[in-house]
Protein backbone atom coordinates (compact mmCIF):
# COMPACT_ATOMS: atom_id res chain seq x y z
CA UNK A 1 0.00 0.00 0.00
CA UNK A 2 1.47 3.29 -0.70
CA UNK A 3 1.22 6.05 2.10
CA UNK A 4 -0.78 8.10 0.20
CA UNK A 5 -3.08 5.17 0.21
CA UNK A 6 -2.66 4.67 3.57
CA UNK A 7 -3.09 8.34 4.95
CA UNK A 8 -6.40 8.46 2.97
CA UNK A 9 -7.32 5.59 4.98
CA UNK A 10 -6.47 6.71 8.45
CA UNK A 11 -7.98 10.20 7.70
CA UNK A 12 -11.28 8.39 6.03
CA UNK A 13 -11.79 6.28 9.74
CA UNK A 14 -11.26 9.49 11.62
CA UNK A 15 -14.09 11.27 10.15
CA UNK A 16 -16.31 8.18 9.75
CA UNK A 17 -15.47 8.04 14.04
CA UNK A 18 -15.66 11.65 13.90
CA UNK A 19 -19.31 11.96 12.52
CA UNK A 20 -20.83 8.50 14.60
CA UNK A 21 -19.02 9.50 18.38
CA UNK A 22 -19.34 13.30 18.41
CA UNK A 23 -18.83 13.00 22.25
CA UNK A 24 -15.53 13.67 23.65
CA UNK A 25 -15.37 11.34 26.33
CA UNK A 26 -16.27 7.71 24.95
CA UNK A 27 -12.51 6.66 24.20
CA UNK A 28 -11.76 3.60 26.03
CA UNK A 29 -9.74 4.73 29.00
CA UNK A 30 -7.30 1.44 28.19
CA UNK A 31 -6.71 2.91 24.97
CA UNK A 32 -5.73 6.15 26.51
CA UNK A 33 -3.55 4.38 28.95
CA UNK A 34 -1.47 2.21 26.96
CA UNK A 35 -0.93 5.13 24.06
CA UNK A 36 -0.04 6.90 27.08
CA UNK A 37 2.56 4.62 28.20
CA UNK A 38 4.15 4.38 24.04
CA UNK A 39 4.36 8.37 24.47
CA UNK A 40 6.00 8.15 27.63
CA UNK A 41 8.51 5.40 25.94
CA UNK A 42 8.86 7.75 22.22
CA UNK A 43 9.57 11.19 24.56
CA UNK A 44 12.40 9.53 26.47
CA UNK A 45 14.08 7.80 23.78
CA UNK A 46 13.64 10.33 20.80
CA UNK A 47 12.42 13.93 22.05
CA UNK A 48 9.09 12.71 19.59
CA UNK A 49 6.01 12.30 21.15
CA UNK A 50 4.69 14.49 23.66
CA UNK A 51 3.99 17.18 20.98
CA UNK A 52 3.81 15.40 17.56
CA UNK A 53 2.35 12.22 18.11
CA UNK A 54 0.45 13.25 21.68
CA UNK A 55 -1.53 15.66 19.87
CA UNK A 56 -2.31 13.37 17.07
CA UNK A 57 -3.62 10.62 19.77
CA UNK A 58 -5.95 12.87 21.30
CA UNK A 59 -7.27 13.63 18.03
CA UNK A 60 -8.07 10.06 17.05
CA UNK A 61 -9.09 9.29 20.47
CA UNK A 62 -11.38 12.10 21.65
CA UNK A 63 -12.67 13.23 18.11
CA UNK A 64 -15.26 15.52 19.59
CA UNK A 65 -13.08 17.18 21.76
CA UNK A 66 -12.46 21.04 20.68
CA UNK A 67 -8.26 21.82 19.29
CA UNK A 68 -8.02 24.00 22.06
CA UNK A 69 -8.73 21.60 24.64
CA UNK A 70 -6.99 18.93 22.86
CA UNK A 71 -3.80 21.20 23.08
CA UNK A 72 -4.14 22.36 26.54
CA UNK A 73 -4.60 18.79 27.51
CA UNK A 74 -1.05 17.58 25.33
CA UNK A 75 0.70 20.05 27.13
CA UNK A 76 -0.13 19.97 30.43
CA UNK A 77 0.76 15.82 30.10
CA UNK A 78 3.69 16.89 28.15
CA UNK A 79 5.03 18.80 31.82
CA UNK A 80 5.20 16.10 34.19
CA UNK A 81 6.53 13.73 30.83
CA UNK A 82 9.32 15.85 30.00
CA UNK A 83 10.18 16.45 32.98
CA UNK A 84 11.08 13.30 34.13
CA UNK A 85 12.13 11.99 30.77
CA UNK A 86 14.27 15.15 31.22
CA UNK A 87 15.77 14.23 34.70
CA UNK A 88 16.71 10.62 33.42
CA UNK A 89 18.83 12.68 30.22
CA UNK A 90 20.67 15.11 33.11
CA UNK A 91 21.37 12.45 35.45
CA UNK A 92 22.75 10.49 31.81
CA UNK A 93 24.78 13.61 31.61
CA UNK A 94 22.95 14.26 27.76
CA UNK A 95 21.77 17.94 28.78
CA UNK A 96 23.67 20.51 27.41
CA UNK A 97 22.71 23.30 29.57
CA UNK A 98 23.91 26.59 27.76
CA UNK A 99 21.36 25.42 24.83
CA UNK A 100 18.52 24.66 27.42
CA UNK A 101 19.01 28.29 29.21
CA UNK A 102 18.75 29.72 25.79
CA UNK A 103 15.75 27.86 24.89
CA UNK A 104 13.75 28.33 27.73
CA UNK A 105 14.46 32.24 27.62
CA UNK A 106 12.79 32.65 23.92
CA UNK A 107 10.31 29.58 24.56
CA UNK A 108 8.62 31.14 27.93
CA UNK A 109 7.49 34.26 26.60
CA UNK A 110 6.63 32.30 23.46
CA UNK A 111 3.93 29.99 25.85
CA UNK A 112 2.61 32.68 27.33
CA UNK A 113 1.82 34.54 23.47
CA UNK A 114 0.46 31.04 22.12
CA UNK A 115 -1.91 29.86 25.54
CA UNK A 116 -3.43 33.74 24.54
CA UNK A 117 -3.57 32.82 20.51
CA UNK A 118 -4.67 29.76 20.98
CA UNK A 119 -8.20 30.56 22.88
CA UNK A 120 -8.71 33.08 20.12
CA UNK A 121 -7.91 31.22 16.88
CA UNK A 122 -10.89 29.54 15.25
CA UNK A 123 -11.41 25.64 15.70
CA UNK A 124 -11.17 24.96 11.96
CA UNK A 125 -8.49 27.10 11.59
CA UNK A 126 -6.63 25.92 14.80
CA UNK A 127 -6.93 22.15 13.56
CA UNK A 128 -5.54 23.18 10.19
CA UNK A 129 -2.37 24.82 11.34
CA UNK A 130 -1.66 21.60 13.34
CA UNK A 131 -2.12 19.41 10.52
CA UNK A 132 0.26 21.58 8.14
CA UNK A 133 2.68 21.55 11.41
CA UNK A 134 2.39 17.74 12.01
CA UNK A 135 2.87 17.38 7.75
CA UNK A 136 6.13 19.24 8.03
CA UNK A 137 7.58 17.43 10.96
CA UNK A 138 6.76 14.28 9.30
CA UNK A 139 8.31 15.40 6.20
CA UNK A 140 11.22 16.35 7.96
CA UNK A 141 11.42 13.40 9.89
CA UNK A 142 11.28 11.09 6.64
CA UNK A 143 13.85 13.20 4.91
Amino acid sequence: MQASQAFERIVAWAARRAASDPHPATSSPRRTVALGAVLGVLVTVSSVGAGALGVTVLFFLYPGLAAARIVGTDIAHAVPLTLVAGLGHAAAGAVDWSLLGALLIGSLPGIWLGSALSQKIPERLLRGALAAMLILIGGKLAL
